[in-house]
């Protein structure tokens, strides 16, 4: 149930006869309580509320249980003591996800109205908790909002609970006394009043500046990176205007800011793979079954995430098809048509699209979602070696990508024979690491897939190397390869703050930001015009260089509000330019991504400018590059390996490379930190895997064959891997 009318025709079923008011839209109480002031239709006396949504800590593998909250806005809602009582642990703030996927509402319109629209397979899982003092006889109506934050309906306790009753499937209903969370203590003396001019005078600026704080943490974050990561990362996106969230879950909006980072790194990519040989092309998204069957064993890995087309319209298709999680299963049928002789080869090709992934329980925006963009290169050679170079070379662009665009550091290497990409021979990878969550995660793979699918597909040439007229037919090497928007969220986790996105120079849609300052209230119109008039020309300077620069010449907003909006996006770097320094012939340049603060002289602005991009650029790096570098320790006892893990490091460990031994560092891993507590395995690991064998080995202590043992099983050790856990 989204639709106002609906809801309040469903309330009169239940006993409420009273208009609907009507305000402005709010995101706090302070608002809501504003709003209501001199509002058309509002009682004298009746109770404000706040509706909150909470998550508890759960197995992974559990469907999501969430815990609504109904009290009055003065109520001590604490979530610990709630938790106690209903017997729950960790009760966290839903996220947006949450809300959207779950309850079909969104922040600053939640109420207990939204249990309505919860799915029948949810609905059972919801916990509904109702604080006591709303239900008190001479309490008053109750205010909530109906869906939208822009209306208000006064609703009685009784009627309150009939809508309750009326939800299906709702069975835990609990009252709750918030009276002894509440306590607090008396209010000291009153100071002595001042007369009534002089309260005025000093009440006013205090009321601006109580306003204008109100406005700034509105732009805030709001959660904690080090604190609370997923809601920061999560709030984050959303307040910085790069994602919006969708009504379908695991789905999200792509906006412009974010989208120009895919571009920028479409752009990158492109030129290097067309430096390659590589060609463009697109297959279609739809994959017919028999297809899919054709080879068991790659598909195997995706199965439970195919999405399917059942029907088209009213009707059943005749036989279902489903929509790519990837198109090894799609495209090779065409290369044994397309592939003659030897000397078709080799095939270079590459698409830009997106791929559904579809089964899975905890979505994070840009690294795990049921759609994403993504490019997918899909070549086939005469020779292994020939094949083998294409997939480090793919590599060295996807560390490049990461490392020149993106100022993320990443560790070279090859994933285990567990890990590696199903139906391939081998998968080399570039990994990373989110120093906050102390995890690592997959930043791109380029998989030789060595001849499987070409025995598959019959994909053949006749040997060129043979003598005589009857040459046999060889199948082809081929190589796969891709890199998606997880690049983003990635980029974000690693140099984002408690402001907001902190971005690289290369990536950013907007480079330099110019901000006039240091004018009165009462500057004249010549005044603001030749201030406005020295940004204008900045900007054009810049531009003219190359440089993506923007004037922030919005009136209505102050300097404050302006620092904090783009501090949020996170612009490289901002220009102050005022009276003054129009005077001195300068501007004031202060950094994102360390707040450093320098003049700049006009003379010299461009090449300054473009200096400081390639600094902040080769900073961002440096400074990620050291935090990495410091996360990852090398470790030679087992009994090191689960605290070192806990300090939020990777571990360099000598390994045997064997599968059951892999399987053995996860289940003990897992284990010592969570006992008994099912783990999902698409989520975020609690237990270690092995991210990859590093191409760079440690050189102060190199593995000796027959000598160095592995760490877990005590087997002796082929390489050194690099464990942790991750996304």
């Amino acid at each position: 149930m989204s639709d106002v009318n609906a809801l309040v025709s469903k309330l009169g079923s239940l006993g409420f006869n009273d208009p609907v008011v009507e305000h402005a839209p709010v995101e706090t109480i302070d608002q809501w309580a504003e709003a209501l002031v001199g509002a058309t239709g509002v009682p004298d006396k009746y109770q404000l509320t706040k509706t909150l949504i909470f998550k508890p800590k759960q197995p992974k593998s559990e469907p999501i249980a969430p815990v609504v909250v109904v009290a009055r806005s003065d109520s001590a809602t604490n979530a610990k003591a709630i938790g106690t009582q209903l017997k729950l642990k960790d009760l966290r703030f839903a996220s947006d996800d949450v809300l959207s996927s779950i309850f079909k509402t969104q922040k600053g319109s939640v109420s207990p109205f939204a249990l309505a629209n919860v799915p029948e397979e949810n609905i059972t899982n919801v916990r509904l908790v109702i604080d006591k003092a709303l239900l008190a006889a001479d309490a008053g109506p109750i205010a909530l909002h109906p869906l939208q934050s822009a209306h208000t309906v006064f609703i009685t306790a009784a009627t309150l609970y009939a809508f309750v009753k009326s939800v299906n499937g709702l069975t835990s209903v609990t009252e709750m006394d918030f009276t002894a969370d509440a306590a607090a203590p008396a209010p000291s003396q009153a100071p002595e009043k001042k007369s009534t001019a002089a309260s005025a005078a000093a009440k006013a600026p205090a009321k601006e500046k109580t306003k204008e704080a109100d406005r700034l943490a509105k732009l805030g974050v709001g959660a904690n990176k080090s604190e609370d990561f997923s809601a920061w990362y999560q709030n984050v996106l959303t307040r910085s205007d790069m994602l919006s969230y969708y009504d379908v879950s695991g789905c999200y909006i792509i906006r412009p800011s974010a989208y120009f980072i895919w571009e920028q790194i479409q752009q990158f990519f492109d030129a290097g793979i067309r430096a390659l040989g590589v060609r463009n092309c697109y297959f279609p998204m739809f994959v017919s079954g028999k297809a899919l069957e054709r080879e068991k064993d790659h598909i195997e890995g995706f199965a439970p995430e195919v999405a399917w087309v059942t029907k088209a319209g009213s009707s059943d298709l005749q036989e279902p098809v489903a929509i790519r999680p990837t198109s090894e299963t799609v495209m090779y049928p065409y290369f044994a048509k397309w592939i003659r002789s030897h000397r078709d080869l080799p095939l270079k090709i590459n698409q830009w699209c997106s791929v559904v992934r579809w089964e899975f329980k905890n979505p994070q925006p840009f690294l795990r979602t049921r759609e994403f963009l993504w490019q997918e290169g899909h070549c086939a050679h005469l020779t292994k070696d020939d094949a083998m170079t294409e997939v480090r070379d793919i590599l060295t662009l996807y560390r490049r990508v990461y490392e020149e665009l993106l100022a993320v550091p990443v560790v070279e290497g090859v994933k285990s024979e567990k890990e590696k990409f199903a139906g391939g021979d081998a998968t080399t990878t570039v990994e990373g690491f989110i120093p906050e969550a102390g995890r690592g995660i997959q930043g791109g793979t380029s998989h030789y897939l060595g001849q499987n699918f070409s025995n598959m597909f019959n994909i053949v040439v006749e040997d060129p190397n043979a003598v005589g007229d009857d040459k046999p037919k060889i199948h082809v090497h081929q190589t796969s390869w891709g890199l998606s928007t997880r690049t983003i969220g990635v980029m974000v986790m690693i140099h984002g703050d408690n402001k907001g996105l902190v971005m690289p120079p290369r990536v950013a849609e907007t480079q330099v930001i110019i901000i006039p300052c240091g004018l009165a209230a009462d500057a004249s119109s010549e005044e603001r015009a030749k201030i406005t008039d020295a940004c204008l020309n900045i900007e054009a300077r810049l531009k003219h260089v190359g440089v993506r620069a923007e004037s922030d010449l919005r009136d209505g907003y102050t300097v404050g509000f302006k620092f904090n909006h783009w501090e949020m996006r996170g612009v490289p770097l901002r220009l102050e330019i005022g009276p003054k320094d129009l005077e001195k012939n300068s501007v004031l340049g202060v950094r994102r991504d360390n707040g450093a603060k320098a003049p700049i002289a006009f003379d010299s602005l461009e090449s300054s400018v473009q200096l400081m991009m390639v600094n902040i650029q080769d900073e961002m790096l440096a400074r990620a590059r050291s935090t990495m570098d410091s996360h990852i320790k090398t470790v030679h006892r087992w009994e090191d390996f689960v605290p070192t893990l806990n300090n939020k490091c990777l571990v360099l460990i000598p390994w045997c490379e064997g599968e059951d031994c892999e399987e053995q560092i996860k289940d003990r891993s897992s284990r010592d930190v969570q006992g008994d507590e099912p783990e999902d395995e698409k989520a975020p690991s609690m237990g270690a895997k092995s991210l990859c064998l590093p191409f760079k080995q440690p050189k102060d202590q190199p593995i000796v064959p027959g000598v160095t043992k592995c760490v877990q099983c005590g087997q002796d050790a082929k390489r050194y891997a690099l464990f942790g856990r991750s996304y």
